[in-house]
């Protein structure tokens, strides 16, 4: 067997640009080398850690200038946690990378003909935006090499907090986390510093043991409270005990949940979510319209700002209250029920049953009559029966995940040949795709980006298409 080489190290190389996911991208003679953690015009040594033919990654090994485009990391867990990667850029500058990004992709992607991109919308919180987060008890702390290196008991070994990126059983404990507005770190440390008073047990992932297992915030602009807490089996006296103790600590919370999950991963859509305390669910609002919010419920995690992309949603469609409109990916049909008052009716689409029936509540609750909501595969409902009973769409609006439209909806969509297209999208390369597949069809007229989720390279664009004139 051959000996094994070793991977490149490369001196006083600077970064000259951000690329796609985030990458900051430097050049080592014709090699594109992508790293993590570094700014355009900083000066590091890297670590090559994968090679390809075309490119290598590598990680940051030291610092040798630090680029004038650098900002101080606000967060003390910068760098282990998960989260918040570009907290080292200035605001406007995330701003500027994601807008290239956008056009980037477009451009290179798609191949097809761009209008010029108007300037992307930035968020009006760059903290403390998130509605919605997850923490995750754990028995294995992440240590760092100070605690590795030293001969010293691990005293405390036990987290509540996010998992280190690679390391899937690794936890960094949280002390304040700058994403979710009061009292959400509150909430977490009360419910970790409780565990750890009464010897609860955390969750060991590997070997599928413990009693807590993890928690979600949920926080709405009207000032509700969900908290649910996962645990791995019942103990009806320890649950209770906590629980009742949260109850009083905390008697804004208006909705307290809990679920027994005991599947081999953290998911909890196909779990029972029962009530322990006040409602199961929350509400959020927006523009006059209310939201119900249950445990398994999709809102867009960021609320000012998905007021803004509805926004924009709508107006692209440009409305007049005569038009047939399909909402395709409704998901809880907030946007359907958002543009239903400047529509003559909306129809919305969604695989996931339980969210089509929060679209019809969400409906039934604001006094819609004029949106109806279908659960199923998009390209299996979506047929020529169903266009038939229910109209041919003047507008279509689409908001995918993240893998984009199947071939079959797209395809679908231009047999239908509605007058507009608008195609709101979380990944600019897949909806980069899909465009330029509506391209034989449609014309882009407006692109709008927009920040959603300040300090990371994640990105919302909302394009408007017409179909072209014979």
């Amino acid at each position: 067997m051959g000996r094994k080489r070793k991977k490149p190290f490369y001196e006083n190389v600077k970064i000259e640009d951000i690329g796609a996911e985030g990458k900051a991208i430097a050049k080592v003679g014709d090699m594109v080398v992508f790293t993590k953690l570094a700014v355009p015009g900083d000066v590091v040594d890297l670590q090559v850690t994968k090679k390809r033919k075309r490119y290598q990654e590598a990680i940051v090994k030291a610092y040798k200038v630090y680029s004038q485009d650098r900002e101080k990391a606000f967060c003390e867990h910068f760098g282990v946690c998960g989260g918040c990667k570009w907290q080292i850029l200035p605001y406007q500058k995330q701003l500027f990378y994601k807008q290239k990004q956008v056009e980037d992709q477009l451009s290179r992607i798609g191949k097809i003909e761009l209008p010029e991109l108007n300037p992307i919308l930035g968020s009006e919180n760059e903290k403390f935006y998130r509605n919605k987060m997850e923490f995750t008890f754990s028995n294995k702390r992440w240590l760092s090499f100070d605690e590795i290196e030293s001969e010293d008991e691990i005293k405390d070994p036990n987290a509540l907090g996010f998992h280190v990126p690679g390391l899937f059983d690794k936890v960094v404990n949280i002390e304040k986390c700058w994403l979710q507005a009061d009292p959400s770190n509150q909430l977490r440390n009360f419910i970790y510093e409780y565990a750890l008073e009464k010897e609860l047990s955390f969750f060991d992932i590997r070997e599928q043991k413990g009693f807590l297992r993890t928690l979600i915030i949920r926080t709405s602009s009207t000032g509700e409270i969900m908290v649910i807490v996962s645990f791995y089996y019942e103990d009806t006296v320890a649950r209770e005990a906590l629980l009742n103790t949260l109850k009083e600590r905390f008697p804004e919370i208006t909705s307290l949940m809990y679920v027994i999950n005991q599947k081999g991963n953290d998911t909890i859509t196909d779990q029972e979510i029962k009530v322990f305390a006040g409602r199961d669910h929350i509400f959020e609002e927006m523009e006059g319209l209310k939201f119900k919010i249950g445990p398994k419920s999709f809102y867009q995690t960021n609320s000012s700002q998905a007021y803004e992309l509805y926004k924009i949603t709508r107006d692209f469609a440009e409305l007049n209250g005569t038009e047939t409109v399909y909402d395709l990916y409704t998901g809880t049909g907030t946007i359907a029920n958002f543009v239903a008052r400047k529509a003559q009716k909306v129809v919305g689409i969604e695989y996931v049953p339980e969210a089509i029936e929060d679209a019809k509540l969400n409906a039934e609750l604001n006094g819609i009559s004029n949106a109806s909501f279908f659960a199923g595969d998009m390209k299996d409902v979506l047929n020529e029966e169903f266009i038939k009973q229910h109209g041919r769409p003047e507008v279509v609006i689409t908001d995918p995940p993240r893998a984009g439209m199947h071939a079959d909806v797209v395809q679908t969509i231009i047999s239908m040949q509605p007058e507009k297209i608008v195609y709101v999208s979380c990944n600019p390369a897949t909806q980069a795709r899909d465009l330029a597949m509506l391209d034989s069809l449609y014309q882009i007229e407006k692109i709008q980006p927009v920040d959603m989720f300040p300090h990371t390279h994640h990105v919302e664009n909302v394009v408007m298409l017409r179909k072209r004139l014979d």
